[in-house]
Formats: C-alpha cells, structure tokens, sequence
C-alpha cells in the first residue's frame, strides 16, 4: 500500500501505473494492492495533492518559494516558475504520504490479526 501511494504521487505524469506495476513485479509485491493504492491520483483528489505538493516544495524553497492564489490573474509564468517548487513537493509528499499509508496499514493488519487469534482461541476454549 505505502509503495502504490508513493507511486500515484510522485510526479511522473503517465506512468506512474507502469512503473508501479514494473517495480512491483522486481520487488515482488502484491501487484493488486500496488495498482489499487496507485490510483490515489483520481481526478476528484488531483486539486489535492497538487496543492499540497505546491505546499511541500515551498518548505524546500525557503525564501524563494511561490505562492499560488487561484485566481484570474493565474500566468504560465507563474506556473513555470514555480515547477520545482512542485517537483520538490510532489516527492516530499509521495514519501510522507507512503509512509503514513504504510505505517496505517500495518497497524489496521496487526488489529485485525490480533482480533482473529483472539476470535479462534475463544471458539476453541468452548
């Protein structure tokens, strides 16, 4: 899960399921868990993660950070001036964003681990 989630944000836009799916047949991970976790870059969720990308790579950037208003007065300029900044963000949030992820997912798989031998050793008690 926290390696398909790295994948749907770190930005290299169009293959990132490939490459997902490439690394997870030589790292030998579950293909569907990779493929499903990628696909965290859904349109409803991309205004999201490209704002919060922006948001990361201006603690990268120090006092030559941009700030973006969605507004009318938005240039190309703007926007190509501050594509590091993105870049940056955009790495630093698949990193964080995969190991929150992970760090969930390990603690949801441990629950319920635990749950099930508790469940099989109250059954086998009666």
């Amino acid at each position: 899960m926290a390696f398909g989630v790295f994948m749907g944000i770190v930005p290299i836009w169009g293959f990132q399921l490939a490459v997902a799916i490439s690394l997870s047949f030589l790292l030998r991970l579950n293909k569907a868990l990779v493929i499903i976790a990628a696909n965290i870059s859904i349109p409803p969720m991309l205004p999201f993660i490209l704002f919060l990308s922006h948001l990361a790579g201006a603690l990268w950037m120090g006092k030559d950070a941009q700030y973006i208003s969605f507004s009318s007065d938005m240039t190309f300029d703007l926007i190509q001036a501050s594509f590091f900044q993105y870049v940056v963000g955009a790495v630093t949030l698949a990193i964080i964003a995969g190991v929150i992820f992970g760090v969930v997912t390990y603690g949801i798989l441990k629950l319920t681990r635990r749950n099930k031998a508790r469940n099989k050793n109250r059954s086998s008690v009666r």
